[in-house]
């Protein structure tokens, strides 16, 4: 065979037998001329294996574990100086409109959630019985004033005629004296006179009319005696205008009942505000003292019930921002108006009686009043009672 083709040939079987070494991976081994391996395969997946793999994973991990550092700092870098709470609630004075007397309800001017403002007449009870007893107290008045104004009259003369009367009757007493006087001469006379130049019934006559004189004489000093008291007469008089002058003040003072009496039949609202729980209806019969409805103030606040743990940095006039959970687009600019004095549970009802069984410490609350500033709008110009807020105290 020629060289030149003998050597293709060789060529030709070392391809064949590359071809049939392959691994099925894609890599096929070396082998040397009498078809083994030659060992640089191995070699090179070894030195795949070998491989340092990518740290990529790791950087991320720290990358985040640092990003959380650093977002946790900040937060407590912005909430550093906050308080706040989620138990809090708007609160307000709510006014309970009762009826003070008893009757139908003849006149309702008002609605629910309508507006009123002070002096606004809200309702009227029947006033027609109280209208009855004002008509008669004020005759009551105008009797005792008249009787007042008589005894003031009859003090008036009283102390011009007792002394008039006594100086009368000590002239009735001279004149019953004199009279006397000459019925003794008379009497005298008759007795001591010649009996045949008299008779028996002329002397008869002169003693009975002497003693007729004597009756006078007595009965005249009787009222001279009765006249002598002026000063007690006077007394008497100015006793009976003082009593007179009561019935007139006790008059004035039924007649001030009545009128009393007669505008509790007219209810008006006492201050601006809204009604609410309205619970009357026109022709309805009210009791005495039944609560009809209530008017909400403008005038209102929030109410936070802090833990005791929060309360060392908050302090009368801290600044306050507040959200309401009804109405998440407002925000509510505020301060701490004051600080209750006591926590809710020894104001309860049942307080705890903690001098007695076993003892648990539990974290008390606090009610801190805090006053709205700003952010309500003209479209709500007042939050619903009861509603939950979320204050932040800006502590210093």
């Amino acid at each position: 065979m020629p060289e030149d083709q003998k050597t293709t040939r060789e060529g030709d079987d070392e391809q064949d037998q590359a071809r049939n070494n392959n691994d099925g991976s894609g890599n096929s081994a070396k082998r040397d001329g009498k078809g083994k391996p030659d060992g640089k395969g191995d070699q090179k997946n070894g030195k795949d294996e070998d491989k340092p793999r990518s740290k990529l994973p790791l950087f991320i991990g720290i990358g985040a574990v640092i990003l959380v550092i650093i977002a946790v700092i900040v937060y407590w870098l912005a909430t550093a100086g906050e308080v706040s709470t989620d138990d809090a609630f708007t609160d307000g004075r709510a006014i309970s409109m009762a009826s003070n007397v008893s009757g139908y309800c003849t006149v309702l001017n008002v609605t629910d959630n309508s507006y009123v403002h002070k002096g606004d007449l809200l309702a009227v009870i029947d006033p027609r019985p109280n209208e009855a007893s004002l008509a008669q107290a004020q005759a009551n008045l105008v009797l005792a004033q008249a009787e007042y104004a008589s005894a003031q009259t009859n003090l008036t003369e009283e102390r011009v005629k007792a002394p008039a009367s006594l100086q009368q009757a000590e002239g009735q007493l001279v004149q019953a004296q004199a009279q006397l006087f000459t019925q003794r001469l008379n009497y005298e006379r008759e007795i001591n006179v010649n009996q045949r130049a008299t008779s028996a019934n002329e002397v008869d006559q002169a003693r009975e009319q002497l003693k007729a004189a004597e009756a006078q004489v007595q009965e005249a000093q009787a009222q001279v005696a009765t006249a002598s008291l002026i000063p007690e007469q006077i007394a008497t008089a100015v006793q009976e205008v003082a009593q007179r002058a009561a019935q007139v003040k006790q008059a004035q003072a039924n007649l001030a009942a009545a009128q009393v009496e007669l505008g509790y039949s007219y209810i008006r609202a006492p201050e601006d505000g809204w009604i609410t729980e309205r619970n009357i209806e026109p022709g309805n019969y009210v009791q005495a003292g039944q609560q009809i409805f209530y008017i909400v103030t403008p005038d209102q606040w929030v109410t936070a019930n802090l833990k005791e743990t929060q309360l060392a940095d908050v302090h009368i006039g801290d600044r306050v921002t507040m959200t309401v959970d009804a109405y998440p687009w407002l925000t509510l600019h505020s301060h701490v108006q004051s600080i209750q004095l006591g926590s809710g549970a020894r104001f309860s009802q049942f307080p705890a009686e903690n001098a007695t069984g076993n003892f648990v410490k539990i974290v008390r609350r606090v009610p801190v009043k805090i006053v709205i500033d700003s952010g309500l709008t003209a479209n709500m110009p007042a939050l619903p009672l009861g509603i939950s807020v979320e204050p932040t105290i800006h502590v210093p």
